[in-house]
């Protein structure tokens, strides 16, 4: 089968296709929100776009006595806005000559857009469909950090951005920038000064106190996955090619992340421990300092287990077994975690995976596109789960 017989047999695939052959680089959505927003015209489904270009679309509850949930992706793609041509191999993978798919989001675009329309015709009892697309995910995420979460009623959401077909994550890790400094108060000649007990080389304090900080997994739970982390990041001191100078400056820089705000502000504490003894050991000589900045918060995990229970029926259902579990990386889920809706409550999102996509962000991303017809399924059957 060729990529236009199988578009022209499924309208699920097609609309990937069409969805795909949109170039959509970070802050150049602007043709893919128009397509949706044509789609939704000609199916009569409110849609609608924000003054940053994101789009909503509204599904009405049809039974008032039960809750609305919402869907989300993001309509940006690593790659640029060069044609996508796309083409179906021998294993049923999904590709574009010679770049980027961009099925990293728009098999999970395609799969919340296809489930809108049908669940607008259908005669499913249910409490109402949000469905958020947002700009600029890949670079900065300023899509949803302009999304106006006050107009949202749901409490559930689910990103459907993962890259495998039935993973459904409960909670993300953080990333926070760590700044570690080292300045020695007096430098000088490496062989005339070295006696010199008052004079350090900043250089290897630096790499001392580094061998006391913690460095990989800080803490995991009782399933082994990594809950938090601590890696460093660079190192830079003096000139590897001079050598006859005592250096006064140092620096190194660590990410660290953790899906739990306990156990990030346990690893700083620590942190902070060992710089200020630091600090005590060379008073007078030199002095340390760390800073924190906090880029992306944690996404953690939501002791309601309701959804993700609801999931794993729906996907079993489908011939699927679920992945419930975690991811140490950042995804929209730790925006929506940290905002409330239009009632006050705070968002529970999770990271749901409606297709196979291998070799995101790269020439040779592909995506299987039976997963995403499977994905399909199981969204339809977890939305008559959560409506019973």
């Amino acid at each position: 089968m060729n990529i236009n017989d199988l578009r022209k047999e499924n309208e699920l695939i097609d609309l990937f296709c069409n969805l795909a052959q949109i170039p959509s680089p970070s802050l150049k959505e602007a043709d893919v929100a128009k397509y949706i927003k044509n789609y939704c015209d000609e199916k009569n489904i409110s849609c609608e776009l924000d003054d940053y270009g994101n789009v909503y679309i509204y599904i009405p509850p049809t039974d008032e006595t039960k809750q609305p949930l919402a869907l989300s992706s993001h309509m940006d793609v690593i790659g640029d806005d060069a044609p996508v041509n796309v083409y179906l191999d021998d294993d049923g993978l999904i590709h574009a000559k010679d770049r980027t798919l961009g099925a990293d989001d728009k098999a999970g675009v395609a799969n919340a857009l296809y489930f809108a329309e049908f669940l607008a015709k259908s005669d499913i009892k249910h409490g109402g469909l949000e469905v958020v697309f947002t700009r600029d995910e890949e670079s900065g995420m300023s899509g949803i950090h302009n999304l106006d979460f006050g107009k949202m009623k749901s409490k559930y959401v689910l990103v459907l951005d993962s890259d495998s077909l039935g993973q459904f994550m409960t909670s993300g890790a953080s990333y926070t920038l760590a700044s570690l400094e080292v300045h020695s108060f007096k430098g000088g000649h490496s062989g005339i000064d070295i006696a010199d007990t008052s004079r350090e080389n900043a250089a290897k304090l630096i790499a001392d106190l580094i061998a006391e900080l913690p460095q990989g997994v800080f803490y995991s739970d009782e399933n082994h996955n990594v809950v938090t982390s601590c890696n460093l990041g660079g190192i830079a001191a003096g000139n590897v090619n001079v050598t006859n100078i005592i250096n006064t400056d140092a620096k190194a820089s660590y990410s660290i992340r953790s899906s739990s705000r306990e156990h990030e502000e346990e690893l700083k504490d620590l942190m902070r421990f060992q710089v200020d003894d630091f600090n005590k050991e060379y008073e007078g000589i030199a002095h340390a300092d760390l800073t924190f900045e906090e880029h992306l918060p944690p996404f953690e995990k939501s002791w309601d287990n309701y959804v993700p229970q609801m999931f794993e029926v729906a996907a079993k259902a489908c011939g699927v077994n679920a992945e419930i579990g975690s991811f140490h990386a950042g995804a929209e889920t730790h925006i929506y975690a940290n905002s409330i809706n239009s009632k006050g409550e705070k968002f529970i999102p999770f990271l749901v995976g409606l297709a196979d996509v291998h070799n995101m962000h790269s020439a040779e991303e592909n995506v299987d596109y039976k997963s995403m017809i499977k994905g399909q399924e199981i969204l339809r059957k977890f939305f008559e789960e959560f409506n019973k």
